[in-house]
């Protein structure tokens, strides 16, 4: 491709122009697509599922209710809603709406999106003020307003922060942190918040003090506070880049005490510990603590100078810590083996140390993850328990008690006749890569089956396995095969497994998926021309490699809300804020290594590529959707067979409500099936 870029002018996301092309583009391929009448049926069962009145609510303790926000047939943009915990013990509980966002959107002329709630704890107001986030079309950027969680009623005259990426969090009754876009310079060239102020009630948002000041390369700036009763504190957060920031205590009169670990380490501080997890290496006191590593050391003795540090966990070849959730009183270790979890629970001593102990009744599942009830208050945890085939369940346990089953979700498929299975394939270089793969218990191993290969490969996300019922009914139960790739770049065996493929070991992502690939092709479950492969955003990026890269071993590509253009992603929305992913394409150093992975530029006119789908969206505020647009149109300009479509909203997520996501999930399947089959 020359220096001059001949779809350039599709980077004006909202130009009328563009939204032309866009709205021709969508009534061609991907509108003959939609129109069929298996397209119709597949649809109303996806958003069947989605709409389903039987899924489980997922709550949030906030006080003596259980929150939670629901989208079904009757709302389309959804309510937010609270019931009590005797209540949700019921197969039917009794739900009081808190916020109608169908009716508020009604009444304001909007199309907003919920973005969530931050209630006020730990004031004399507790429990009833919140600050509720609103986003139109589903963007990034959104708007904060107070809200009176007794009267159900925004407050007049409160906080409101205007449309920006950033956010807010309460001090007390009367004071907020904001971060937001105070006007020109004060916003990153990741286009996120660089300055936090403190917000006083009845002044006006010009008028908050500065707190903090970030560099101008900076990536994010934050504050927030801690409500922990008898261990109140504020705390400024300063993210340089991804996997490089420092976390400060935010003492009087705005003295700033750096919680002095690695950048690349995340510090958590809970009641009176300190916690650390090492994404590198670290030699603190002569004392050698490997990366993957959980250390813990009481605040009040790190901050005096020990560093006389505890190891929690250290990862072993095929073990890592997914997460560690505190309680009131315990700390709750939530371990994956070759992609399966176990949990431990560890609880501090009055001697300063801490015991060991297994899980009470954890369910032996593909997945289980593990959530605080109130870590403020409370020992209680949620646990969800999910795998490919079994419908996802909702307990709550006391930690030393048996978990109490609450919720279910919904049979949404036949399991009948399906199996589930892990397998290791060896990568270009030696790597053992673990996949999952469900497929019939009678597959033929001829060749044809039509196989779905999912991937992701970035910023230290793993990939396990998980109970979907739109995967299950629209793909598995029609006879596709699905395949789950645990490649390089994610997060599965900790953060060397991310480490391994940054920047210009890139290509080792993309040959562990093309090594996956062919395995399913070398045990007979499939063919090249019925294997196809998906991914979204940094997974487009994955797959937009898999496509130019490799595109002899695929039969259809799915590229969703993808990166493509290696060369412009630092220049568009969020882009610079993952130059510590892939490497920053101004400096021709490395751009000699991202080019191999730049999509747009691997590109070549004159060679055959599979049948392709691209999925964006014009709200996307995160990845532009100038990078599926260009790459659409250079293949379409060449002759070849794309499928495009772009939600007019939706977000970074694709969709706004569940009648979009239905639309764009039944796209993919569709879209696989007539083109693998």
């Amino acid at each position: 491709m020359s220096h001059e870029d001949p779809y350039a002018w599709l980077e004006d996301v909202e130009g009328e122009q563009q939204l032309d092309w866009v709205r021709a583009l969508n009534s061609e391929q991907a509108a003959v697509l939609a129109g069929t009448p298996e397209f119709a049926a597949m649809k109303a069962r996806t958003l069947g599922i989605l709409d389903s009145e039987e899924k489980i609510p997922d709550v949030s303790k906030i006080g003596d209710f259980y929150y939670n926000f629901w989208r079904d047939a009757g709302h389309e943009r959804g309510l937010w809603r609270r019931t009590t915990l005797a209540s949700y013990r019921t197969a039917e509980p009794e739900w009081e709406t808190v916020l109608d966002l169908d009716a508020l959107n009604e009444a304001e002329g909007e199309n907003w999106v919920w973005h969530g709630a931050s209630v006020l704890r730990g004031d004399e107001e507790e429990y009833r003020l919140a600050i509720i986030d609103l986003s139109r079309g589903g963007a990034d950027a959104d708007v904060s307003r107070e809200f009176d969680l007794q009267t159900r009623t925004f407050v007049e005259g409160g906080f409101f922060r205007p449309e920006s990426k950033g956010g807010t969090s309460w001090i007390d009754a009367d004071t907020l942190f904001v971060f937001t876009d105070f006007g020109e310079g004060t916003m990153t060239p990741s286009g996120y918040p660089r300055i936090v102020k403190r917000w006083r009630r009845g002044t006006p948002l010009e008028a908050a003090e500065t707190v903090y000041e970030g560099a101008e390369q900076d990536m994010y700036i934050a504050a927030y506070h801690d409500s922990t009763p008898g261990f109140e504190r504020d705390f400024v957060s300063r993210s340089i880049a991804f996997y490089n920031s420092e976390l400060y205590l935010l003492g009087a009169g705005d003295e700033l005490t750096r919680i002095d670990v690695p950048n690349s380490a995340e510090p958590d501080i809970k009641r009176e510990w300190l916690t650390v997890e090492l994404r590198e290496e670290w030699t603190p006191a002569d004392v050698t603590y490997p990366a993957g590593a959980l250390l813990a050391i009481r605040l009040e003795e790190f901050l005096a100078g020990s560093r006389d540090l505890q190891v929690l966990y250290t990862p072993t070849e095929t073990s890592s810590l997914a997460s560690a959730t505190w309680t009131r009183s315990h700390l709750v270790l939530n371990l994956l083996e070759d992609v399966k979890n176990r949990l431990e629970v560890l609880t501090p001593t009055a001697h300063g140390t801490f015991e060991r102990s297994a899980f009470v009744g954890a369910a032996q599942v593909g997945t289980v993850a593990v959530g605080a009830v109130d870590s403020r208050l409370s020992d209680a945890v949620w646990l969800y328990a999910t795998d490919f085939l079994s419908p996802t369940t909702l307990s709550i346990a006391e930690i030393g008690s048996a978990p109490e089953p609450l919720k279910s979700m919904p049979v949404f498929f036949d399991p009948t006749g399906l199996v589930a299975e892990q397998h290791f394939v060896i990568s270009d270089d030696g790597t053992r890569v673990p996949y999952f793969l469900i497929h019939r218990e009678d597959l033929a191993f001829d060749g044809t089956a039509p196989t779905l290969l999912y991937g992701y490969g970035g910023f230290e996300i793993s990939l396990t396995p998980t109970y979907s019922g739109v995967l299950g009914s629209a793909w598995l139960e029609q006879g596709g095969v699905y395949a789950l790739a645990n490649i390089r770049g994610g997060g599965e065996y900790g953060p060397r497994w991310h480490q391994l493929a940054l920047k210009e070991n890139r290509h080792r992502a993309y040959e562990d998926m093309a090594a996956v690939a062919k395995d399913l092709v070398e045990r007979g479950i499939t063919s090249s021309a019925h294997l196809g492969v998906q991914g979204g955003s940094n997974g487009g990026l994955l797959t937009g490699n898999m496509l130019t890269q490799y595109p002899d071993l695929f039969g259809a590509v799915v590229i969703q809300v993808p990166l493509l253009d290696m060369k412009r992603y630092s220049h568009l929305l969020a882009g610079a804020s993952w130059m510590a992913e892939y490497g920053d394409p101004d400096d021709p150093a490395q751009w000699e290594y991202i080019q191999h992975f730049s999509p747009y530029h691997l590109f070549d006119a004159d060679a055959d590529y599979p049948p392709v789908l691209f999925t964006t969206s014009t709200r996307d505020d995160r990845v532009h959707p100038g990078h599926a647009r260009k790459m659409a149109a250079q293949m379409i300009a060449a002759g070849k067979d794309v499928t495009y479509y772009e939600n007019i909203e939706g977000g970074h997520g694709g969709a706004a409500t569940n009648g979009q996501q239905a639309h764009m999930q039944t796209l993919a399947y569709r879209f696989l099936a007539e083109r693998l089959t």
